[in-house]
């Protein structure tokens, strides 16, 4: 273990990103306190210091990762508008070579402990959820969110991860107007 110098502050954020890269990687249950401190370069007894427990890290994970926008733009434009800005950022993010999405990659990754899922769930109704919600104008704003969410979630998962031959290699021009009319119909009054 690299002897770290004492920095509070870097020290938390060595944790943080070691955490952050743990769990999107092998997911809520695929890692533990002491694999993260190690690659942190500190002992699991500091990593419980700062954040308390797994559960207070991982909370914590989810609040840095789902808080940047991704797809679900912050300041939307007209329904029109913000569901081809996200179909483009969709279609650009699951482009082969892109970088990874963390977000999805953690969600998917530690949906499988029940505790995990609640505070993703969480995590994306403070952040990505309320950005979406936020943004829609008429009723039912939650549910059309949630729905929108939905589509987003599959197109990734179907593109990227199982990486089905027809949304893989879809023309990225093709493959945004397609998924631009499916959330138009979400995102619209």
């Amino acid at each position: 273990m690299e002897k770290r110098s004492r920095n509070a502050g870097a020290t938390r954020q060595a944790i943080l990103d070691s955490s952050i890269a743990a769990f999107t990687r092998h997911g809520y249950n695929g890692v533990g306190v002491r694999e993260i401190a190690a690659e942190a370069g500190v002992t699991a007894m500091l990593v419980n210091r700062y954040f308390g427990s797994k559960e207070g890290l991982f909370t914590e994970v989810v609040d840095v990762v789902f808080a940047p926008p991704t797809v679900v733009p912050v300041d939307a434009e007209a329904p029109v508008g913000m569901a081809r800005t996200m179909a483009e950022a969709l279609v650009a993010r699951t482009a082969i070579g892109a970088e990874h999405l963390g977000p999805f990659e953690l969600m998917l990754k530690s949906a499988a402990n029940p505790r995990a899922a609640e505070i993703v769930r969480a995590g994306i109704e403070r952040h990505v959820g309320a950005r979406f919600e936020a943004a829609l104008t008429g009723s039912d704003t939650r549910e059309r969110a949630e729905i929108g969410l939905a589509v987003l979630a599959g197109i990734w998962l179907m593109r990227s991860v199982i990486a089905t031959p027809a949304l893989r290699d879809a023309q990225p021009h093709q493959l945004a107007d397609r998924l631009s009319a499916m959330l138009a119909v979400v995102v619209e009054p």
